[in-house]
């Protein structure tokens, strides 16, 4: 009988994996929606710049900043704006600086060129500085940030979802392909 449920197990494993991806995608798919919907009620401009590009990316990570460290981690997808493509990709950062907190934000990318674009999907390392001070519950709050990054034909838009965080660092952020999503 074990042998039984086992194999059974075996044969529903690969649609369960496949259920997953498809529910992970979705999910990724409306944070772009709603990601790219903030952008452009609170920055209108960017639309044109979004439309005109070779593509852009939008990304969700909840980050911590513990006194002179920080860490994070996320997902988001890439959308080829020549061919309507989608690469699926997770990311990690860290860094040293000083700040305290945690905060859940989203970020946009947008790429100048279809080199930068490339060159991220197949890279994906980004070094950047940022400084910002966010108190922020749903739509209760404020945030003020700046963030930079060494990435040429790249332009970054930031915006916090949640969070209580203060904080100053520079972060090293590894960007890569999905194999379970793509």
């Amino acid at each position: 009988m074990k042998k039984v449920i086992a194999c059974l197990f075996s044969l529903l494993l690969p649609f369960t994996v496949l259920a997953d991806a498809a529910e992970d995608r979705k999910e990724i798919n409306e944070m772009r929606d709603k990601t790219l919907a903030k952008l452009y009620q609170e920055q209108p401009s960017v639309k044109k710049k979004v439309a005109k590009s070779a593509g852009y990316a939008t990304f969700s990570n909840i980050g911590v900043n513990v006194v002179f460290f920080s860490a994070g981690g996320g997902s988001g997808v890439v959308r080829n704006n020549k061919t309507g493509k989608d690469t699926y990709m997770s990311m990690g950062t860290a860094g040293i600086g000083i700040g305290l907190g945690v905060k859940d934000f989203n970020a946009v990318f947008i790429f100048k060129t279809e080199k930068a674009m490339n060159s991220f999907i197949e890279d994906g390392w980004d070094f950047s500085g940022q400084a910002d001070a966010a108190a922020k519950s749903g739509k209760k709050g404020g945030e003020g940030s700046a963030a930079g990054t060494v990435v040429k034909d790249v332009e970054i838009y930031q915006m916090t979802e949640n969070g209580l965080a203060l904080q100053a660092t520079l972060q090293g952020t590894k960007y890569w392909k999905n194999d379970d999503l793509n």
